[in-house]
């Protein structure tokens, strides 16, 4: 099992590389981003940080997710009204499944999507640099709430 500073190292070594400060409030935020499944936003982020660095600013939660968007290292998925959530585990195209009601986002990474690629390119003779498949629904959790009532 990989444990969080095997998967950060690489992170911070290769801001450092880039001429980047890596200061514990940094690490603390890339570590979240790296382990959450849960696609934080950055809200949720900052509040974690808060934890264990309470002198922790939105800027810096803001700075460091925008240093590793541009590394290639956080995927944002991007939901319009400052909702955006951050992908740091499996930062690059995959299938989302997002509840409409409590806005939990999973990652649905058993769905083979490289054939609808294909079949893209082929009928529009586009030139794909990045995709994105998200699918909207209600979770079993609120299912069972609106099931009840």
């Amino acid at each position: 099992m990989t444990n969080s500073y095997t998967m950060i190292n690489p992170l911070v070594k290769q801001m450092q590389a880039a001429g980047h400060r890596m200061t514990p409030q940094r690490q603390a935020v890339l570590e979240i981003l790296t382990t959450s499944d849960a696609h934080p936003t950055v809200d949720q982020i900052y509040e974690r940080v808060r934890v264990d660095f309470p002198m922790t600013s939105r800027a810096t939660v803001y700075k460091t997710i925008s240093l590793a968007k541009e590394m290639g290292v956080v995927m944002e998925l991007e939901f319009g009204k400052g909702s955006n959530r951050y992908d740091g585990k499996r930062p690059y195209p995959h299938t989302h499944v997002i509840c409409t009601k409590c806005k939990q986002v999973m990652d649905a990474d058993d769905l083979e999507i490289t054939e609808l690629k294909e079949q893209v390119i082929r009928k529009t003779g586009y030139w794909i640099v990045n995709h994105r498949v998200d699918f909207f629904g209600i979770c079993p959790d609120c299912q069972k709430v609106s099931t009840h009532n």
